[in-house]
């Protein structure tokens, strides 16, 4: 075996000029590019995606906006805040919504790549970049926040009651983890916000009514306060499936050889669990994080419609209502790219951690 891999190796050295190509010189270095560009392309394909669904609703985001004005005026035609006909179709063109879709959407990434514009607001004119940061900081903020209680408390619990595999309150746990870890999200945040608009310990409105500059490092604390409910049902509906993976991957570590062979040593079971077993448990954690990243976003867009949040999906929510394909598209992107650039970063910190992993190696 070993034979006919070093004559593979001669024969490709000899018919490649002795030099290997770089996959094989820098393996990892290959890996994170082919990563890399395979995000590029399924951003571009998403986009494209999104660009051709929206062309398909009815009317634009002009026509909404000249229907609400027309509503708001009583339809009188002689009203000055009503748009014409030829106001109507000046705006289409300024904003490329006769074009076909796949046009406009060229048309919008060369803005972004060349000019890194991206956009207006169609109705207001505002710029998207401006809409965007804060509402990019806020979902950021709280979802950083969430893995990282989801985390601790999840890698806490599972340990916990790995040790008590087969006792009666580890059946509870475990039961309790399946149940919420199929427990519908939307349902989930709707409870929560009923529990705390009845009790009142739970903010029904998960932002402060102020901002930073006018209460300084009081805001902080505050807004721990009004994140509590989301951050609760963030917990409740992430811990289910992490615990129950970092339970049964401690358990099949602590029943491996290597583990009976320490006891057998003398080794004390605390040392064997937190030096040894939790090192390895940490593998397959690292490979799901990122499903739980993009889960925990995607339920953080549910909780930002619900409990009034300034985040990203507060903001797309809005945009799909007005269909303001800038906004649409700018949000998308950026989750997008959040999810796919979480992968990344997961893959390369499970190389990190793991010594024997090495890609594109035999």
């Amino acid at each position: 075996m070993k034979n006919s891999k070093f004559l593979k190796k001669i024969r490709f050295a000899v018919s490649s000029g002795g030099k290997e190509p770089f996959s094989v010189r820098h393996p990892f270095a290959f890996f994170l590019a082919s990563r890399i560009s395979t995000m590029i392309l399924m951003m571009f394909l998403l986009g494209l995606l999104v660009f051709g669904l929206m062309a398909l609703t009815p009317g634009d985001a002009v026509d909404d906006y000249a229907a609400k004005l027309s509503f708001s005026q009583g339809g009188q035609a002689g009203t000055d805040n009503v748009l014409t006909e030829k106001q109507i179709e000046d705006l289409k063109d300024e904003f490329h919504l006769n074009d076909n879709f796949f046009v406009r959407y060229m048309k919008w990434l060369g803005d972004v790549i060349l000019r890194r514009d991206l956009g207006r607001k169609i109705t207001t004119g505002e710029s998207v970049a401006e809409l965007l940061g804060p509402a990019m900081r806020f979902s950021v903020t709280f979802n950083i926040i969430a893995l990282f209680v989801v985390t601790i408390l999840s890698f806490v619990i599972g340990i916990y009651f790995s040790s008590k595999a087969g006792s009666r309150i580890d059946g509870y746990a475990t039961t309790g983890a399946l149940i919420l870890h199929s427990f519908p999200g939307l349902f989930m945040l709707i409870l929560i916000q009923f529990i705390g608009f009845k009790t009142g310990i739970f903010p029904s409105k998960a932002i402060p009514d102020y901002t930073f500059s006018e209460r300084g490092f009081l805001y902080i604390f505050d807004y721990l306060h009004h994140i509590s409910g989301p951050l609760f049902a963030a917990f409740l509906l992430g811990v289910g499936g992490t615990m129950r993976m970092i339970r049964s991957t401690m358990l099949d570590q602590l029943n491996k050889p290597y583990t009976r062979l320490l006891r057998a040593r003398g080794v004390s079971q605390k040392r064997i669990v937190f030096s040894h077993a939790f090192r390895n448990t940490l593998n397959p954690y690292v490979t799901s994080s990122a499903n739980l990243f993009a889960d925990l976003f995607s339920g953080s867009l549910l909780m930002e419609i619900i409990f009034s949040y300034p985040g990203v999906g507060n903001l797309t929510f809005e945009a799909v209502k007005q269909e303001d394909y800038n906004i649409v598209m700018a949000n998308l992107m950026f989750i997008s790219f959040l999810v796919m650039l979480g992968m990344i970063v997961s893959d390369i910190v499970l190389a990190l951690i793991d010594p024997r992993i090495r890609y594109g190696k035999e």
